[in-house]
């Protein structure tokens, strides 16, 4: 199969948590022999911080201007199998159309921001890659959350065809290393700054080095504003290559995992750091959201703190207790978590959708 996409950024991870999902599915999509094109818009602020140039075995296509290579882009579609637009790419409405418009067989869109989207939606916002026709025109849509999302995506945008596709991790990438001092931390949270985060990340992260003085707390990645709540037994990493995230890990005791409001609020919503952390056989603590136990069992696989009272007593635990819950975590995630699990969820989504296209066109 060729698959073409066009999307928000493989070649830099800054800000972007886009980038390490699309790293590991495009190697899982290689190795299962498929032909992988990814578009990727060259803008300034990711090429300031660009930490992957090629996909072994794929093709990555960096372009300035959508007009120029859009002679390109429409060469690749035609001789595509499977065409693909997802949530934030900068010229994604364009792309849709052009896709839309193409021969190409299975023509999909994967949305990795669905609560974001619908949220933005809801308030009477329009998004810079669905156009006013929302989702109706493609064959599949994929979403990177679950649950009732994938209702409301048929419902508000009018998709026809829906499906899961979660975030994974590539265990070659992510996995156990040798603790760095740099990094060592009794809870550790690695994530870009954002806004709806924020009062969770008070509650598990701030209040809890506030009442742990004599314990140690690292936050690492990227926009984090002058006006941060820090503490003298808080540190901070400006943001972390891929390659880094495995030492960061390794090296903390514990690791927290906080969720967008609005993806918590929604739902079955797992962010590829659960699995990255899980892979490096870290323990995790994390918020609560619905669907949370369909990828890790409570108390046995991971820790869920809604307080910050919640969040001490995960950190008091001993070590014998939180090893076993992290080699839990890391068997079930190399199970089950994998880009190469999410690479074969991928072509069973795309085998089911391709078999409905054929049924459609004999009951016609």
């Amino acid at each position: 199969m060729k698959l073409v996409i066009f999307g928000l950024a493989m070649s830099s991870s800054w800000g972007n948590g886009h980038a390490t999902l699309w790293r590991g599915l495009a190697k899982a999509l290689v190795r299962r022999g498929h032909d992988f094109v990814f578009f990727e818009k060259d803008v300034p602020y990711y090429a300031m911080h660009r930490d992957y140039t090629e996909i072994p075995g794929g093709n990555l296509i960096l372009y300035r201007d959508w007009k120029e290579v859009l002679p390109l882009a429409r060469k690749h579609l035609a001789g595509a199998d499977a065409g693909m637009v997802t949530s934030y790419c900068p010229d994604g409405i364009p792309a849709a159309e052009l896709l839309l418009e193409s021969g190409t067989a299975l023509k999909t869109f994967y949305d990795l921001d669905t609560p974001v989207t619908l949220a933005e939606l809801n308030a009477g916002r329009a998004t810079t890659y669905i156009g006013p026709r929302g989702l109706r025109d493609f064959d599949l849509v994929l979403s990177y959350t679950g649950g009732v999302a994938l209702d409301q995506l048929k419902e508000k945008l009018g998709a026809p065809r829906v499906a899961p596709l979660y975030g994974s991790v590539d265990p070659e990438v992510h996995r156990r290393v040798v603790p760095s001092d740099v990094y060592r931390a009794d809870l550790s949270y690695l994530g870009t700054y954002a806004e709806d985060r924020q009062e969770m990340l008070n509650t598990l992260l701030i209040e809890t080095a506030c009442r742990l003085p004599g314990q140690r707390f690292l936050i690492g990645g990227s926009q984090y504003p002058a006006h941060f709540p820090w503490t003298d037994n808080i540190f901070f990493v400006q943001h972390l290559q891929p390659p880094e995230h495995p030492a960061f890990y390794s090296s903390s005791r514990l690791t927290l995992n906080v969720t967008r409001g609005a993806m918590a609020e929604m739902g079955y919503c797992p962010s590829g750091r659960l699995f990255e952390a899980a892979a490096c056989g870290t323990p995790i603590l994390s918020d609560w959201w619905e669907g949370l136990d369909q990828f890790f069992e409570r108390g046995r696989e991971i820790l869920v703190a809604r307080t910050t009272g919640g969040a001490v007593e995960a950190l008091q635990m001993s070590g014998e207790e939180i090893t076993q819950i992290a080699r839990a975590a890391q068997e079930r995630t190399l199970a089950e978590h994998t880009a190469d699990c999410r690479a074969a969820e991928l072509e069973k989504a795309f085998e089911s959708a391709f078999s409905r296209q054929i049924e459609t066109i004999i009951e016609v």
